[in-house]
C-alpha cells in the first residue's frame, strides 16, 4: 500500500515524516538520547498542523489510543500533585500528552514504509555491532551503549523484533532481496545486542514474541518453511546459549543460583534475589493502600521504614522502584494507576490485532509491529520499571505514535476516505 498525497504541501509533509521517523529507528541507541531526535523533530513537525488544518476523521479506534495515552498522563500528574513530587516528576507522565501531536501529524503526513523499516534496520545494525565491539573487542562484562544496561538490551530486542515484523512488507517491495536481507540482519544484529548486554528480561518473552509472528505470517507458511524456521530458531538459542562470547550460559546459570540461594535463606540481595525482596516489600504497601498507592515518595519512605522493622532487606531499600512494572504502579499509584498501565498496553495491543489478517501485507507488517510494541513491553515491565527511565518512555509512546498513525491511515484510505489534506 502506498499513501496518495493530494497536493505539494503534503510531498514536502511526507518528507519531514519520513526522516523524522528514520532517526526515530536509526539514532536510538547510537548517539546520547537518540531514541528523542525523531520524537523532537515529528512533535516540532506538529505545528504545521495549526497552519494547514486538516481534517483528521478521528474515529472510535483513534479516540481509544488518545484515550489511554492521556489516561496515562493524567494518572501519571496526579500522583506527581498528591505525593508533593514538583515540576521533576511531570517529565515523563508529559511525554505520553506529547506523543499525541506527533501521533496527528502521522495521521495527515504518513511516512513512507521504506524509511520506517529502513531506520529500524539501520538502527538495529548500528547498535547490535556496537554492543559486540563493547562486549568482543572491549571485553566488558555486558555491553551498555549510552543508557543503561538492561534498557540498551532491551530495546536492542525490541528493535530487532519489530525488524522481523517488517519482512511482510519487504516480500512484496521491487527490491524484495535486498530488503529481505538487510531487516533480517537487522534482527540478527538486535537480538545479539540483547545477548551481548546480559539483559535476561528480554529473553524470558521471546516465546510470545514468535507467537505472533506465527500469527501474522506463519499459518500461510507451508510446512517444510515452518519447519526450517522453527529449527533454525532452535540451533540459534543452542548456540546463544553454548558459544562463551555470548555471555548467555552464565547469565541463565547466575538467575538459577539466585533463586536458589534466596529460598534457602543464604543471599537475598543478588540480582534476582533482590527483585523477590523489592517485590515483597510492595506487596506489603499494596496491601497496606491498595485503591490510591503510596506515590513515589511515600513508596521509597515506606520501603525504607519495612527495611528497618526486618520485613524486607535493608539492602533493597535503596530502590527508587519494585524493578516491576506492575507491581511498581499498583503500590505508587493503586489499582486504577494498574488499570490503566494495562489499557496502555492492552488496547493497542486489541486494536493492531485487528489488521493481523489483512490480505495487505503493508497493513499487516504494521500490525504485527503494533502487537510486538506492546508485547515486548509487557516482558520487559516483568523485571524491571521500564517507563521509569526517559528511553523507555519515548521508545513505547512515540513508535506508539508513529506505527498507530501509519495503521489509522490505512484503515482509512482502504474505506476510501479522503487524505486529510484534500478534505478541509
Amino acid at each position: 500500500m502506498t499513501f496518495s498525497l493530494p497536493c505539494r504541501e503534503g510531498v514536502w509533509m511526507q518528507h519531514y515524516t519520513s526522516l523524522a521517523v528514520f532517526l526515530l529507528g536509526a539514532f536510538a541507541l547510537v548517539v546520547p538520547s537518540g531514541y528523542s531526535i525523531g520524537a523532537v523533530l515529528l512533535l516540532l513537525g506538529s505545528a504545521w498542523l495549526l497552519v494547514s488544518r486538516p481534517v483528521l476523521a478521528l474515529n472510535r479506534q483513534d479516540a481509544w489510543v488518545i484515550a489511554t495515552l492521556v489516561l496515562y498522563t493524567l494518572v501519571g500528574l496526579l500522583e506527581v500533585w498528591w505525593d508533593g513530587q514538583g515540576s521533576r516528576g511531570m517529565d515523563k507522565p508529559i511525554r505520553f500528552l506529547l506523543a499525541i501531536p506527533a501521533l496527528f501529524l502521522i495521521m495527515a503526513f504518513p511516512p513512507r514504509l521504506a524509511f520506517l523499516w529502513g531506520g529500524l534496520a539501520v538502527g538495529a545494525i548500528a547498535s547490535g555491532s556496537w554492543a559486540g565491539w563493547q562486549k568482543l573487542v572491549q571485553g566488558v562484562w555486558r555491553a551498555d551503549g549510552h543508557t543503561y544496561v538492561i534498557q540498551f538490551g532491551n530495546l536492542n530486542m525490541l528493535m530487532g523484533v519489530l525488524c522481523l515484523a517488517g519482512l511482510g512488507w519487504a516480500v512484496v517491495q521491487p527490491r524484495r532481496s535486498l530488503w529481505v536481507g538487510l531487516l533480517v540482519l537487522g534482527a540478527i544484529a538486535g537480538i545479539l545486542g540483547s545477548l551481548f548486554s546480559g539483559s535476561r528480561g528480554g529473553w524470558i518473552g521471546f516465546p510470545l514474541v514468535l507467537l505472533v509472528l506465527y500469527r501474522g505470517y506463519g499459518r500461510q507458511l507451508p510446512a517444510v518453511w515452518k519447519v526450517g524456521m522453527a529449527a533454525f530458531v532452535l540451533l540459534g538459542a543452542t548456540l546463544a546459549y553454548s558459544l562463551p562470547q555470548t555471555g548467555v550460559q552464565p547469565r541463565v546459570h547466575e538467575a538459577v543460583s539466585d533463586v536458589m540461594r534466596y529460598f534457602s535463606g543464604e543471599s537475598q540481595t543478588t540480582s534476582v534475589g533482590a527483585r523477590f525482596e523489592m517485590w515483597k516489600g510492595a506487596a506489603h504497601l499494596i496491601a497496606e493502600r491498595p485503591l490510591t498507592g503510596w506515590g513515589d515518595n511515600g513508596y521509597r519512605q515506606r520501603m525504607q521504614e519495612l527495611g528497618e522493622e526486618g520485613v524486607i532487606h535493608p539492602g533493597v531499600t535503596r530502590y527508587g522502584h519494585a524493578h516491576n512494572e506492575f507491581i511498581d504502579a499498583f503500590a505508587k499509584r493503586g489499582v486504577f494507576g494498574l488499570a490503566v498501565l494495562l489499557a496502555l498496553y492492552l488496547v493497542p495491543l486489541r486494536l493492531f490485532s485487528k489488521n493481523i489478517a489483512s490480505r495487505d501485507l503493508s497493513k499487516r507488517s504494521v500490525a504485527v509491529a503494533g502487537m510486538l510494541l506492546s508485547v515486548a513491553y509487557i516482558d520487559f515491565g516483568l523485571s524491571q520499571v521500564f517507563l521509569a527511565h526517559n528511553s523507555g518512555v519515548m521508545m513505547y509512546a512515540f513508535w506508539l505514535a508513529v506505527l498507530w498513525g501509519v495503521t489509522s491511515r490505512m484503515n482509512k484510505q482502504a474505506n476510501g476516505e479522503p487524505h486529510p489534506a484534500s478534505a478541509k
